[in-house]
């Protein structure tokens, strides 16, 4: 399948729209379907060198790092996390999880480029971001991941896995009570999506990162970059 960008509808929504309340509550039920927290924090669990901080980017309401965050307690005590999005989702609920867990949860607000390119990243910040990078085409990427690569400690993304049966499988999200918002970009995710080791070829070059890019059961592709200066003073 060739990678084919489209608008998806929970983008154009108001945050505040029934339809878009009802499809991020859907979103939940689809990440957990599809086991995006395990396969996170699997990836998060397994980096090495000190973690000084835990950013989110493409937060929506932090659920999802929330559930990380439970499967991480042991690996990371009392860890700041910051959710980045450019609209303020998570609830007071959400927060109080985190600190629950040890964690101390900030909410950023803003353009996502904006805050990279204004050093809102840290030395020792791991990167985390669910069902985000497919909304970019290459070039914007490239944007991204240069950003990104200037202070991260480690990015981990989860990402459709774009397949013929991943995208027949969508048809499976009307079973499941799923609204017409999250049944259309579901295959507008998969068709954006990611196989193969399309995301490290788009890392920037030289011989500072160990790159990983693998299936994650069914329906997910994993990324992986972690600096091997890193790796070196574990």
């Amino acid at each position: 399948m060739k990678r084919v960008l489209q608008p998806e509808l929970l983008d154009e929504l108001p945050a505040s729209d029934p339809d878009a309340c009802r499809s991020r509550e859907d979103l939940r039920r689809v990440n957990s379907w599809m086991g995006n927290a395990g396969a996170l924090a699997r990836a998060a669990g397994s980096v090495s060198g000190a973690i000084r901080r835990i950013v989110e980017i493409g937060a929506g309401d932090g659920t999802l790092l929330l559930n990380v965050a439970a499967r991480l307690r042991v690996r990371f005590e009392k860890m700041e996390t910051v959710l980045v999005d450019r609209q303020e989702l998570a609830t007071e609920a959400t927060l109080q999880g985190f600190r629950q867990l040890g964690w101390n949860a900030s909410v950023v607000v803003t353009d996502l480029f904006d805050w990279l390119g204004s050093g809102g990243l840290r030395p020792g910040d791991l990167v985390v971001a669910n069902l985000f990078l497919h909304h970019f085409d290459e070039t914007r990427l490239r944007v991204l991941f240069e950003l990104l690569s200037t202070n991260a400690h480690s990015v981990i993304a989860c990402e459709p896995r774009r397949s013929g049966f991943c995208l027949a499988s969508t048809g499976l999200l009307r079973l499941i009570g799923c609204n017409h918002v999250t049944r259309h970009d579901a295959a507008v995710s998969v068709a954006a999506g990611f196989r193969g080791d399309e995301l490290s070829r788009l890392w920037p070059e030289g011989g500072g990162w160990r790159l990983r890019e693998q299936r994650a059961g069914w329906f997910s592709h994993v990324f992986c970059a972690t600096r091997k200066e890193d790796d070196a003073a574990a």
